[in-house]
């Protein structure tokens, strides 16, 4: 049996608890108590409707650490991506990115319909809404191979609001 899914990532900050308040109250992360006795400087949270044990562990390395130049200067991880199940939730996230000054895009996939944000150290994260399989056409499926833009109330009037995303492809159906 191979991987199937992604459980967890941990990622470098510089300030721990402006990161684990973002993580908290942008995209509703809670704190896991699982650090290790006598560590200091790093957090472990959960995502809102997660059974992972943690989906995000963050490790302060201080204020004169410098943002990450990967893509740009060096290798490195571009984004993470966390599905939502539903189009009304992805809608409620973009409100509260754009609130916290961290929504930095949005994008239609086809099959995917897709947040883009920055965490305060300018690390790049993906939220997604997957089409569940059942509702996957021609339409869709030929669009993954461009960009398109993001309207929200036409995906929700199209698909609806409460429908539950990636059923038949990341969960089963």
């Amino acid at each position: 049996m191979g991987i199937h899914r992604l459980n967890h990532a941990v990622l470098y900050v510089s300030d721990l608890a402006r990161s684990v308040a973002f993580y908290r109250d942008v995209l509703g992360f809670r704190p896991v108590e699982m650090t290790p006795d006598g560590f200091r400087g790093a957090t472990f949270l959960q995502a809102p409707d997660s059974t992972n044990d943690h989906d995000l562990g963050l490790f302060e390395i201080g204020a004169a650490a410098g943002r990450s130049t990967a893509g740009r200067a060096t290798v490195g991880l571009y984004h993470l991506a966390w599905e939502v199940d539903t189009l009304d939730e992805l809608a409620a996230t973009a409100e509260r990115l754009t609130a916290a000054g961290a929504l930095v895009g949005t994008s239609d996939h086809g099959t995917t319909k897709s947040l883009y944000g920055q965490d305060p150290d300018g690390l790049e994260f993906e939220v997604v809404w997957l089409v569940p399989a059942d509702l996957l056409d021609d339409a869709a499926l030929s669009a993954r191979k461009r960009i398109g833009r993001l309207d929200l109330d036409r995906e929700r009037q199209r698909y609806g609001g409460q429908t539950r995303g990636g059923v038949g492809i990341s969960i089963p159906a």
